[in-house]
């Protein structure tokens, strides 16, 4: 029998990274947990191999993939504030880019030659066409886009040179939970904009909305929100590719459906059955209007297509998770809802 396939995740104790992992073990992989736990949870690892680790240590990446036996990374680990990113730019630079590239030359100093890049839709900075398409120009107006668009660069060097093939997927707004209620979102503070209602619809402080003049059709900022879930399928098919000799390409991940912050609040009280506290706030600094992709590329080569579009899904797979683990991974579950 032959062994499975082993994967190392990095920042695959984090949101994205580990149902990205469960999805990659259900599919027949072993997966490998690489995390610092700066903002992942042990127990998101669902009892995967975990290895405690700093990508930014080349020497560490490479014992990890060199103990591991690992044949691809799925790279995640990343900083991933917007309006942060502006205020400490270095920190930024330094995790996204330095780090990154430590895990590459640790990939290629062990023959390490498959990897998927988790990027962001956030290079192409402010829209010129929308639904935005890869060969969008890129000019990203925040330092967190310019980092993940600095890795983007690096990488057709990396193969150049070392061999190490690459798919990376720009997306946004990954939201919901794992159906099965395994894995959620959680994060401190809380960051995105499904949990924030959610916090906002259960007594905590109000949901701030942040711009309400923009050129859109109710005022606020418009985004593709996409099921987590597939989102980790996404990712699954590009290693995929990816070990069935793909060339490296990039691929926008999405639903092509843009929804407005105000119909992400009316998503959560028809959900909860409550009513969303809100309070009008400035915009944010490096906030497009629009932001959407199209998906016609990674549809047609791929073959990926949402499965859970709608945003009402979303929200209520997002519940589920919230309203059982009131305190995230540190709670213990409950079997009702709050």
């Amino acid at each position: 029998m032959t062994a499975p396939r082993t994967v190392m995740i990095t920042g695959g104790a984090g949101y994205i990274g580990s149902h990205t992992a469960k999805v990659l073990r259900r599919a027949g992989y072993r997966t490998v947990i690489f995390d610092n736990l700066s903002a992942g949870h042990r127990e998101a690892c669902l009892g995967a191999p975990f290895i405690e680790g700093d990508i930014r240590d080349t020497a560490s990446v490479r014992r990890a993939l060199r103990d591991s036996g690992a044949t691809a990374v799925v790279h995640f680990a990343a900083w991933l504030v917007v309006p942060d990113s502006i205020t400490d730019p270095a920190g930024y630079y330094r995790n996204n880019v330095l780090g990154s590239l430590a895990t590459l030359e640790a990939m290629a100093a062990e023959g390490c030659q498959h990897v998927v890049f988790s990027s962001t839709c956030a290079v192409y900075g402010e829209p010129v066409s929308v639904p935005l398409e890869e060969d969008h120009p890129t000019a990203p107006i925040s330092p967190y886009g310019q980092t993940k668009l600095a890795v983007e660069q690096a990488l057709p060097h990396f193969e150049r040179a070392y061999g190490l093939r690459s798919i990376r997927l720009r997306y946004f707004n990954a939201a919901g939970a794992d159906p099965e209620g395994e894995l959620g979102e959680d994060h401190t503070p809380e960051i995105h904009a499904i949990p924030r209602a959610f916090d906002a619809a259960s007594g905590g402080s109000p949901f701030e909305i942040f711009g309400e003049d923009y050129p859109t059709p109710d005022g606020t900022c418009l985004r593709d929100y996409i099921h987590v879930m597939d989102l980790a399928d996404a990712h699954l098919r590009a290693l995929q590719r990816l070990e069935q000799g793909g060339a490296s390409a990039t691929y926008n991940v999405g639903t092509e459906r843009p929804s407005s912050v105000r119909d992400v609040l009316a998503a959560v009280e028809r959900v909860t059955g409550r009513t969303v506290s809100r309070r009008s706030s400035p915009r944010r600094p490096g906030d497009p209007a629009t932001l959407y992709a199209s998906a016609a590329r990674i549809r047609a080569e791929l073959g990926w297509v949402a499965s859970r579009p709608a945003l009402e899904t979303i929200v209520a797979d997002a519940w589920r998770w919230h309203s059982t683990h009131p305190r995230g991974f540190a709670g213990t579950a409950r079997t009702e809802p709050a």
